[in-house]
């Protein structure tokens, strides 16, 4: 379980508001008591929250609690109304985490959203390149999970493995909705300008503009596919110029040779290449959407057999030079 957000390189989404269903219910909701839960174990922790396993001890049922906490010691609440606001607004998808309840500490005013409890971290999960196949069973699951969170008018900003959660059998939810936020009308600036891990974040985002859209979910989700691919993450400097540059430089390969820069992956098809290029495409109004991504032939042609039955790519693959 990682739904705690990472401290080193994350950043807090500024105070918000939920979409307009979740205000409209904000004062005459009946929280649940946080006393109805019995804690068992710290799952994450980070600069602004806190997440725990729990036992409800009305039903048994074992649960993830995350707790946020407030920048002046006190409680965040309107992190809370906006984290729980987008989960609520895209309850019932298999493939992201269901928010149960939103309980309180009448004490100290605290709130606490509680969640299905899944497993551990695609993050955890990933110790090795994974096969064409499964990459293409992964991305289905996550592009149709952000085809309904930007259907809700929802934007996660802050897809990574990390925040992917992996339940026995294969079946990946998306989590932490920490950085999310309800869709500006088109051309409305954000009041920030990068939030999540930059090494995720997408060039529009990294080159100054607060008026980005969907795309950016879309620019993280590429970065993810290719991490699926190579096993490593495609962008790893640790300042916003660095990770920029690395960017520019990955643009201009594609400028060059076009979709040859995946030849370092022999193994992934044309089809393919093409959604790979299509999710990182440097231009924002030029990148797929999630739900264009999943009427791509790589995702509805019969997926053909691979060259070699069950083959992962040996060890950690760049796709471009660090030259």
């Amino acid at each position: 379980m990682a739904e705690a957000p990472t401290a080193a390189r994350k950043r807090p989404a500024p105070d918000g508001t939920c979409p307009p269903a979740a205000a409209k219910k904000r004062a005459r909701y009946q929280f649940a008591s946080i006393h109805d839960y019995e804690k068992l174990e710290v799952l994450g922790e980070g600069s602004y929250s806190v997440v725990f396993k729990a036992r409800d001890r009305r039903t048994g049922e074992k649960v993830a609690v995350k707790w946020i906490r407030g920048g002046g010691g006190g409680p965040d609440r309107s992190a809370v109304f906006r984290e729980a606001g987008c989960l609520a607004a895209c309850r019932g998808h298999p493939s992201i985490v269901q928010i149960k309840d939103v309980a309180t500490n009448e004490a100290t005013g605290d709130l606490f959203i509680v969640m299905e409890l899944v497993g551990s971290s695609l993050r955890d999960w990933l110790t090795r390149p994974l096969s064409e196949d499964q990459t293409r069973a992964f991305m289905r699951q996550l592009l149709d999970a952000t085809k309904k969170l930007h259907g809700t008018r929802t934007l996660h900003r802050d897809i990574k493995p990390e925040n992917v959660l992996v339940v026995p059998g294969g079946v990946l939810k998306i989590c932490d909705f920490g950085c999310a936020t309800p869709m500006n009308p088109n051309g409305t600036p954000y009041p920030e300008r990068c939030v999540g891990t930059m090494q995720y974040c997408s060039p529009e985002q990294l080159m100054g503009s607060r008026c980005y859209g969907s795309a950016v979910d879309m620019w993280a989700l590429g970065c993810v596919m290719a991490e699926l691919l190579t096993g490593q993450p495609l962008f790893e400097a640790d300042t916003e110029e660095d990770v920029l540059e690395q960017i520019k430089d990955l643009r201009d390969e594609f400028s060059a040779i076009g979709l040859q820069v995946f030849d370092v992956l022999p193994e992934l098809s044309q089809a393919g290449r093409e959604v790979l290029a299509g999710l990182l495409r440097f231009d924002h109004e030029e990148r797929l959407t999630a739900a264009d991504a999943l009427k791509h032939r790589w995702f509805t042609e019969d997926a053909k057999p691979p060259a070699v039955a069950k083959a992962e790519y040996p060890g950690f693959v760049p796709l471009f030079s660090a030259a």
